[in-house]
């Protein structure tokens, strides 16, 4: 599968696409499942499965800006960036829907992780380099 796999700091594991085919690959084999899913809400990010059924607020909260933080949106721009929620159970897709494209059957919660919070995981992650 073309995916990487982050652990939390609650050891708890999440999978991120790396490419539109595995973007499409992880969100099929999540697909009717309860996993909470993150996508920026802006095209051009990889896919987030937290690998957990219950996973806490704050859970959510740290999968949000590693998802945030390998976006286009925050490449691009350097700003805040909205992410969705949803979950397996929430997602289709159609034939004619590009590789990587999914599409939500509801109105999918946003939450914005702001520019602070992806600046300074970026700067944890290169200061245990």
């Amino acid at each position: 599968m073309k995916q990487r796999e982050i652990i939390l700091n609650s050891k708890t594991k999440i999978l991120l696409g790396k490419n539109s085919e595995g973007n499409d690959e992880l969100i099929e084999s999540y697909k009717g499942r309860s996993n909470i899913i993150l996508h920026t809400a802006k095209p051009g990010s990889p896919f987030c499965v937290i690998d957990k059924l219950k996973p806490t607020k704050e859970e959510i909260k740290e999968a949000a800006i590693i998802c945030a933080s390998k976006s286009q949106d925050w490449r691009d721009n350097k700003k805040d960036v909205a992410l969705h929620i949803f979950t397996g159970k929430e997602v289709h897709k159609e034939k004619l829907m590009k590789i990587g494209t999914w599409g939500l059957k509801k109105k999918p919660k946003v939450i914005i992780i702001k520019k602070e919070e992806i600046e300074n995981l970026l700067k944890e992650i290169k200061s245990n380099l």
